[in-house]
């Protein structure tokens, strides 16, 4: 009688334990049935089902039950319900009457209609039962799905007119389909007809899956197809799936668990094969793209930052992969996220390595003019700096990764022999090395320069440009204050030997003791000498650069104060000893404003022709003086 009375094509799936109210429905009736009470039973189901039986009823045909009548629809399902009460308590007893065979064929009649009911609410209501409708329905929502199982009381409908004035009429139709979606699912799977409402879910739902993954610009791809795109296309690419990613785990995916989860809530196994093959196809298809972009041949630098963009994205989105893919039906969701995770570590440990090697391996050797900043300390820093901002999820990735062996370095660029750095975070020790790898390659640049004065100045326009990279960036935080600090001070020893190598000529013009009493002509010597050295020298160092406009003011500061004032007082004690002659400028050229004038213009890399002032040497003659680049 089993086989009458349930459909054998639904014997795969089973009714979870965890049974909702309604599941009363399928316990034995007692025996305690009148017989008079059995036909009554039968008859109210007759004239109910065939009323909506579309076969017979050109109204039936052309009208939607539930979308008709709600009551009515409510008593058509209570009457199907003991109507199945009725045929258990038949089965049981053994009967084989008439009486089974119609019920059975009225049952058949009931299960089409409810069929159809159900295939029109799920294409009716696309536009409410969308997965970003479903996913952000609020609580009171729900408070309609809940109360509007058709029970006939007034307090029910009291709260489902409560809740539905505090909704909007998107969330109210959705809510409403929702539960009129899970009644007729209940009443089906009760009856022994699930597979033929499964069937129906499966199909509308899985085209409006992989209708979202086309529209979010998710298609099948093979590896030599990745391979052949030029780079900008990949990154275009690259770009809508780190935006479909977001929308898919917001809205797709989690809607349809929702919506799944609800209709079927009666039964965990059913509800696990519907949302399986329903999103499994697409969710790999989503997942399945990261692991060949990993997988590619091309690997610019900039390539790591769009890997760590999707690291980011499927990193971040694994606790909502976890809980939407939970079954073990679509365990291969979560195995093929999981693969693009450890395919993406393994490609940017890869480029890490490939960045280190590449400043390793810069061979030029041509000098920067003016000793300005390196072309590899621009690209190399900035690159560092951006790396930075995903510390975070590089943290994971390096953990694990060896130290590297630190013997290819000159010692005195480590710490001293009692610092250790076991304490420090992997991430930050491996950011450290990767800058001292730099700073090795450009000491031994500056060793390209003849000028060793320029080498110095080279080096401290560098370090000076990496310190504030880093002061500005997440940098600041993995190398910590301890590092700025030491390597602001080799910032300073850098300036100072230039300043002392680059100067000291100069500064050497000036006597010791400026206002010692010499002879006339011992001061016009003084002053010639200290004309043609300062000229010497600003002629060469004015096409010199220093980038940092803190650096540097300090290092013009520093020269000035070791000019300025002594040849202030040189020049006010000893220039009337140096008259006497006609031409004093030609002993004379400069007062010491003009000497300030001049220093202002330094360390632009503007070098022009000298012109020495044509003015007579008077301080008081400022209308003659030369004027400074910066005050103009």
């Amino acid at each position: 009688m089993r086989s009458i009375c349930f459909h054998p094509k639904t014997q795969s799936f089973s009714i979870s334990p965890r049974s909702s109210p309604s599941r009363a429905s399928l316990s034995t009736p007692r025996r305690s049935f009148s017989e008079s009470t059995m036909e009554q039973i039968i008859e109210a189901a007759s004239s109910m089902i065939m009323k909506w039986n579309p076969e017979t009823s050109t109204y039936a045909r052309v009208t939607s039950l539930f979308y008709e009548n709600k009551r009515e629809a409510k008593q058509f399902l209570k009457c199907v319900n003991d109507l199945q009460k009725a045929m258990h308590l038949l089965a049981s007893e053994g009967s084989a009457d008439g009486r089974m065979v119609r019920a059975q064929n009225l049952m058949q009649i009931a299960m089409k209609r409810l069929q159809k009911e159900f295939y029109q609410i799920l294409s009716t209501n696309r536009a409410y039962l969308d997965p970003e409708s479903v996913s952000t329905r609020s609580s009171r929502a729900s408070a309609i799905s809940s109360t509007s199982d058709y029970e006939d009381d007034g307090s029910a409908e009291d709260e489902i007119r409560a809740a539905d004035d505090s909704i909007s009429e998107v969330e109210h139709v959705s809510s409403t389909a929702m539960a009129d979606l899970r009644s007729i699912a209940e009443c089906m799977i009760a009856s022994g007809y699930a597979k033929e409402c499964v069937n129906v879910y499966k199909v509308i739902r899985k085209s409006i899956i992989d209708e979202g993954i086309y529209r979010l610009g998710v298609e099948r791809m093979s590896s030599s197809q990745v391979n052949k795109m030029d780079l900008a296309t990949l990154d275009l690419r690259i770009k809508n799936w780190l935006e479909a990613v977001k929308i898919s785990m917001r809205t797709l995916f989690a809607g349809e668990r929702i919506l799944c989860d609800h209709v079927f809530a009666v039964s965990d196994s059913i509800r696990e094969s519907c949302f399986g093959e329903i999103s499994k196809e697409g969710a790999v298809l989503l997942f399945g793209f990261p692991e060949l972009v990993a997988k590619t041949k091309k690997s610019p630098a900039e390539k790591i930052f769009r890997v760590l963009d999707m690291y980011t994205a499927i990193s971040e989105n694994w606790a909502e992969i976890e809980s939407i893919f939970s079954f073990d039906s679509t365990s291969i969701v979560r195995s093929q996220a999981l693969n693009s995770l450890v395919r993406f570590s393994d490609a940017i440990l890869t480029m890490l390595s490939d960045f280190e090697s590449s400043i390793q391996k810069d061979s030029s050797k041509t000098p920067v003019p003016g000793g300005d900043v390196h072309p590899l300390t621009l690209h190399s820093i900035n690159y560092l700096t951006l790396l930075s901002d995903y510390s975070s999820i590089l943290s994971d990735i390096i953990y694990d990764w060896p130290p590297t062996v630190k013997s290819s370095l000159p010692k005195s660029y480590f710490d001293s022999p009692d610092s250790d750095d076991s304490l420090a975070p992997p991430i930050s020790v491996r950011f450290a090395w990767l800058v001292l790898i730099l700073l090795c390659k450009l000491d031994g640049k500056a060793k390209h320069y003849k000028d060793v004065s320029l080498s110095y100045l080279f080096l401290a326009n560098n370090l000076q440009y990496i310190i504030s990279k880093v002061q500005t960036s997440n940098l600041q935080y993995l190398l910590g204050e301890e590092w700025i600090t030491k390597h602001e001070a080799k910032v300073r020893q850098f300036a100072a030997n230039y300043e002392r190598l680059a100067w000291a000529p100069l500064f050497a013009s000036l006597p010791e003791n400026p206002s010692a009493s010499i002879t006339p002509e011992e001061a016009r010597e003084r002053f010639k000498r200290f004309n043609s050295s300062f000229e010497a020298a600003y002629r060469k160092q004015s096409s010199c650069i220093i980038s940092d406009p803190k650096l540097r003011d300090e290092v013009k500061v520093s020269i000035a104060k070791k000019l300025t004032p002594v040849y202030r007082e040189f020049y006010n004690k000893h220039m009337e000893a140096a008259d006497g002659r006609r031409n004093l400028r030609l002993f004379v050229r400069y007062a010491p404003e003009d000497i300030e004038n001049y220093l202002p213009d330094l360390f632009f890399g503007t070098s022009e022709t000298w012109r020495s002032p044509s003015s007579s040497t008077t301080s008081s003659s400022s209308s003659h003086r030369p004027r400074s680049r910066l005050s103009s």
